[in-house]
């Protein structure tokens, strides 16, 4: 009696991307576009919209995001300096967009748990860094995330002062 022809497994399907992880890939693309050119707010959310893709996105999150971190870009760079081993100019824009997301969702954004911000990051990195630029954002937020929502962090109860 012979063996049964083993087949391999099938790969997964590619996992569906949320309309709230669509946004923030929208949101660093129009970050990255600020930090490369200076365009204004509005032009690059139009220039999003043109994109076939932006429909499937949650569309007044992406623009919550990008006017966000672009109205505060001088805020959120402070508050991310000094968790970085090299300077903000050192940073490729893409890692500088991507972190510049994260500190905006950290500050502002309390209704997203820390670990969810953290782990949107690291795939962003995945999707549009470098080789091992997930590895950094990571360990940047996670800084940023224990100075920011210590309690959160933690797991202690109660809140931060008035």
């Amino acid at each position: 009696m012979s063996e049964p022809i083993q087949t391999p497994a099938a790969k997964p399907a590619a996992r569906h991307k949320s309309p709230r992880r669509r946004a923030r890939e929208f949101a660093v693309q129009g970050i990255y576009q600020s930090l490369l050119n200076g365009q204004r707010t509005e032009l690059i959310l139009a220039h999003l919209r043109e994109n076939e893709q932006f429909g499937k996105a949650d569309a007044p999150l992406c623009d919550a995001l990008v006017r966000g971190v672009l109205a505060q870009h001088e805020t959120l760079d402070a508050a991310l300096a000094p968790h970085l081993d090299r300077t903000l100019s050192e940073l490729s824009p893409v890692e500088h967009a991507i972190l510049l997301l994260g500190t905006f969702e950290l500050m502002q954004q309390a209704e997203t748990p820390f670990r969810v911000i953290i782990n949107e990051g690291i795939e962003l990195a995945k999707t549009f860094g470098g080789t091992d630029g997930h590895r950094y954002v990571n360990g940047v937020l996670d800084k940023l995330a224990q100075a920011l929502r210590p309690f959160e962090v933690s797991g202690r109860p109660g809140a931060a002062p008035d």
